[in-house]
């Protein structure tokens, strides 16, 4: 098989967002986390394979647009929000995951 060809259940959870130059960015979607009523999501930017680097993920707070079929991601300020969805994210996957603390 093509290493390019990625079977098709593989890329199920991919999604491509545009960065603030407009440039397309993947990212895998690891999880929804409900906080206050608001919805936030859970990203890691997809990198090129030879990258050996822990990935970091993104947080952004998702929110309705007019097109009921759409919703639009923004990125969250506030750090203890950024903590709290974290946090919930981390217990919720614990056993998935080996999360590293840079203390």
């Amino acid at each position: 098989m093509d290493e390019n060809n990625i079977p098709e259940e593989e890329v199920d959870n991919i999604i491509v967002l545009n960065d603030e130059n407009g440039e397309e960015v993947k990212f895998e979607f690891l999880d929804l986390v409900e906080l206050d009523g608001e919805e936030y999501v859970v990203l890691l930017p997809v990198e090129e394979a030879d990258e050996e680097e822990p990935g970091e993920v993104v947080i952004l707070k998702v929110e309705d647009t007019e097109d009921e079929e759409e919703e639009s991601y923004v990125s969250v300020d506030d750090e203890e929000i950024l903590n709290q969805v974290f946090e919930m994210f981390k217990e919720k996957f614990k056993d998935e995951f080996n999360f590293v603390d840079e203390d």
